[in-house]
């Protein structure tokens, strides 16, 4: 018997290991800031202003997504509450939250991720799991999760 190399086992385990970890739901935020149908499009505007983001996901009581609200949303109230004449703490997140709210599968590939960010033209999508939201993924998660693979088979 020859000597056994071990270098094929070893690029291959390497490769399935960079494989496994190119999931959407290994990049993904779970520790999210959330919004209520109900909360004043002030409170979110203070929100988004507090912790420096430009959106988020809205949950019923049961953590199920139900919309999104974000910055554009809040400029739109602003600007309409304006034109006529209407204060803007009796605007609630349900009226001006988007409903129709596109997902993204926990288990989709990074790259994968990145190709629908690019059709669709959003900044962040909402992951769910059995109906409740579980995360989120950002044009900024897959811009991070690209510099860790840096290096990577990317194939």
């Amino acid at each position: 018997m020859g000597i056994k190399s071990f270098e094929g086992p070893r690029k291959g385990q390497q490769q399935a290991e960079s494989n496994q970890s190119l999931k959407v739901s290994d990049y993904m935020t779970r520790d999210l800031i959330t919004f209520k149908a109900t909360q004043s499009v002030e409170e979110v505007i203070d929100t988004l202003i507090k912790y420096k983001i430009s959106g988020g996901p809205v949950v019923n009581e049961k953590n199920e997504l139900i919309g999104i609200i974000s910055e554009g949303d809040c400029i739109k109230q602003i600007s309409e509450s304006r034109y006529y004449n209407m204060p803007t703490q009796n605007n609630s997140v349900e009226q001006h939250m988007a409903k129709n709210v596109e997902t993204i599968d926990g288990n989709l590939n990074v790259f994968d991720a990145a190709n629908r960010f690019l059709e669709s033209k959003r900044r962040r999508f909402p992951i769910v799991e059995d109906g409740k939201l579980v995360g989120q993924i950002s044009q900024k998660d897959i811009l991070k999760a690209a510099m860790q693979l840096k290096g990577h088979n990317w194939k």
